[in-house]
């Protein structure tokens, strides 16, 4: 087949130079590094914890939290160190935050060189660590919005509180590609497609390092985990991936490309291994991919304590000593250290003894003073944090919800079982019926999510129902857990004169090692509630709270709804009530593929020899749920699909117009998604691709014309010789029910 080579950085986009490369002269970065000492530069690689600045008795922090001058005078005046993070498993107040963070400034005025610290924090889903803040769905149920502008917005709020908070650097988004559901972090990522990743991670990105309020900073976006880290082989965290160099590029390097042409300021570390090499020590990903190809310019920083990793886990070095050296040579720059002062010290000999230049730390330490520059870290307007709007303003409270609407995925609904009417009696239960924490997960509060300390105002699924239902038409039971349920003749009893039953299902709170599973399959407890009530004629309501695909296939057919609500955030109580209730419709899609079977799962963009039966007969994509599944309570018709142009060179764009209906008889928005197919290509094909999507609003009996443009550039895969290339042949373009072909030439 002839082939076109496309160079990247100019027809594909997907390697070229950040559009928003500094051009500032870094004048203050590049005078102060020219005053500094070694120990210096060395201390402003560090980055520690606030556990290291606190107070402790008997090994345990001192409640109420306080910080300890005596350790912070050390780590700011004399050690000097450049960076602080984390809560000590606390949720502060802005008073209390304030105190924090006064206590550092007023020590960096005690330094030599008064450099002020740079101060980061895991506000993944809003400012999760202040007291009173707004908490938005989880990446995962944001993507099923498919609203990028939505995106964009909720996380310039989330950049107003956190610098209200007077933290500069959010540890956010996570733009691993979620393919592996076992994987504990899926519900962190964007999903499946490495296409709607790279949109949704753009507009965070864009959202928090925009100015907030009166033209002042943002935060500085951290890309989260550079790279492989979402595909581990047994789905368990911080274990070894495999992943061909032609995927890697492809798939899982893909976002990380786009937010970093979209300028993000710095990118955390894959803690585990790809292809046998640990990512923290790869001279190929962190110099030869992520500088000299993508044109980084910005900060990498190591996660937890992944220094001191290579040597105790991954056994790649001998010694701390010996893998603080291979770390840095292979372009780590800040060091989440975060527990010991010994990566200091280490750091500093290994420069003394020639097995680090200094070179290297002048190269490091210039991109950490240049990002405090850039953030207005030394100018004094930057630490009044009352300049702020105060976090939990109401516009941020209307946008939670609205996102929670837009990211509850309606998968089933037999014979019009929702809309929930007026006068239906239900009985609400199951292990995450009214349970605050289903609705928000891990990173809230505290690390696992288990924290009790809610506003009141945050309602359960039960609470919201209640609410929006006549006085005495919800009745709660609970008991039900996770692992165990109620004996069947008190189950039925609690559904006396009941005829629904809202099932609320799913997972407990967690992320990371915790979160470690080995079976996709809900557990029998749950699925033996579906059955009870089931066989006893009930209406039966399922609504899955949880933070990843939790199969159940053997009972899914029993129910007469089936609603996906993931992690929708504080909010998302009330939206799923409205939702089930019927004031306002379903809009959300799923952003990944729902496993059938607990040891089958493909993407949607599986290859055609996946989807062979054992005969050699084609047997179709067969997953409970694909890709972009959901449903809403009005119907949409494609009533055709059309390329404007039926030919086109590699050069070129193509314009395509998707003819829909809103065939039902109430206001709904359909997600048009668009799928290209190549036909022949000298790399096996997946089955479809996704490359654009538009939210539609119709209203009944209405027909829109959908437009899309894009480059034929961005129909390249990573070819025989790992790089992008685009070939001439047949591309299928499609929707839904509706197809159109394109010939590219050369």
């Amino acid at each position: 087949m002839n082939k076109i080579l496309l160079v990247l950085i100019v027809m594909f986009g997907l390697w070229q130079c950040n559009s928003n490369t500094k051009t500032d002269s870094k004048s203050k970065a590049k005078q102060l590094l020219s005053q500094m000492t070694l120990e210096e530069k060395a201390g402003q690689m560090t980055q520690l914890t606030i556990e290291m600045i606190s107070q402790f008795k008997d090994e345990t922090i001192v409640e109420p939290h306080a910080l300890d001058t005596a350790k912070l005078r050390n780590v700011i005046v004399n050690l000097g160190v450049g960076s602080i993070l984390n809560v000590g498993g606390h949720t502060y107040t802005l008073s209390h935050w304030t105190e924090i963070q006064n206590a550092i400034h007023a020590y960096e005025k005690e330094s030599r060189l008064q450099v002020p610290v740079l101060y980061g924090i895991d506000a993944i889903h809003g400012a999760n660590y202040t007291v009173g803040s707004t908490l938005y769905p989880q990446q995962l149920a944001l993507a099923a919005s498919f609203n990028t502008d939505m995106a964009y917005q909720m996380a310039n709020m989330v950049a107003s509180d956190v610098r209200a908070s007077g933290i500069p650097w959010n540890f956010s988004p996570v733009l691993d590609v979620g393919r592996n559901p076992k994987w504990p972090r899926f519900w962190e990522t964007f999903g499946e497609d490495p296409y709607l990743v790279s949109q949704m991670g753009v507009a965070m990105v864009n959202g928090y390092q925009a100015p907030v309020g009166d033209n002042r900073a943002g935060v500085a976006a951290c890309l989260k985990h550079y790279v492989g880290y979402s595909n581990p082989v047994n789905g368990h965290d911080r274990t070894p991936a495999y992943i061909p160099e032609k995927q890697l590029r492809e798939i899982y390097l893909l976002p990380f490309a786009k937010a970093i042409q979209a300028g993000a300021k710095t990118i955390m570390i894959n803690s585990s291994e790809v292809n046998g090499e640990p990512v923290h020590a790869s001279t190929f990903l962190l110099k030869t991919i992520l500088r000299d190809e993508l044109h980084f310019e910005g900060i990498t920083v190591t996660d937890w304590e992944d220094i001191k990793n290579l040597c105790d886990r991954h056994k790649v070095a001998a010694t701390y000593k010996e893998a603080v050296a291979l770390a840095i040579n292979a372009g780590i720059d800040l060091a989440m250290v975060p527990l010991d002062l010994d990566f200091t010290k280490y750091l500093i000999e290994n420069v003394k003894e020639g097995k680090i230049k200094e070179q290297r730390i002048d190269e490091a330490v210039l991109r950490i003073l240049a990002l405090k520059e850039e953030l207005g870290l030394f100018e004094p307007s930057a630490n009044k944090m009352g300049s702020y709007v105060a976090p939990g303003s109401e516009e941020s409270k209307r946008l939670s919800y609205e996102l929670a609407t837009q990211s509850i995925v309606l998968l089933q609904n037999k014979q019009q079982a929702l809309p929930l009417a007026e006068t239906e009696k239900i009985l609400v239960t199951g292990p995450n019926a009214n349970y605050i924490n289903a609705l928000n997960g891990g990173w809230t509060h505290t690390w696992q999510g288990r924290d009790t300390n809610y506003n009141s105002k945050v309602a359960t699924v039960y609470q919201a129902l209640k609410m929006r239902s006549v006085e005495g038409m919800v009745k709660y039971l609970g008991g039900n857990t996770y692992t165990e349920h109620l004996a069947k003749q008190d189950l039925l009893s609690a559904a006396n004169g009941i005829n629904t039953v809202v099932l609320c299902l799913g997972e407990d709170t967690y992320t990371e090692k915790p979160g470690d599973i080995d079976d996709l399959d809900l557990s029998s407890a749950q699925q033996e509630l579906i059955k009870i009530y089931k066989e006893a004629g009930k209406k039966v309501i399922v609504v899955l709270l949880e933070g990843r695909p939790r199969t159940f296939a053997t009972t899914a057919s029993l129910c007469d709804a089936i609603v996906f609500a993931g992690l929708p955030g504080d909010n998302g109580g009330m939206a799923l009530a409205d939702l089930l209730k019927g004031s306002i419709n379903f809009s959300a899609k799923l952003p990944f593929t729902f496993p059938r079977l607990p040891g089958i799962h493909k993407t949607y963009d599986c290859k055609y020899t996946e989807t062979l039966n054992n005969d050699f007969k084609p047997l179709g994509f067969t997953p409970l749920f694909e890709f972009g599944s959901g449903i809403s309570y009005t119907q949409f018709t494609y009533l055709g699909i059309e390329l404007m142009s039926k030919e086109a060179k590699t050069t070129d764009s193509v314009e395509v117009k998707v003819k829909l209906e809103n065939s039902g008889d109430r206001e709904g928005t359909e997600i048009v998604l668009l799928y290209s197919s190549d036909m022949y290509a000298s790399i096996t094909p997946s089955i479809k691709r996704l490359r654009a999507f538009k939210r539609v609003v119709l209203k009944p009996k209405e027909i829109q014309e959908v437009h899309f443009k894009l480059a034929v550039s961005e129909l390249a895969f990573v070819g025989l010789n790992n790089q992008f290339i685009v070939e001439p042949g047949k591309f299928i373009f499609s929707t839904t029910s509706v197809q159109d072909t394109l010939n590219i030439t050369p």
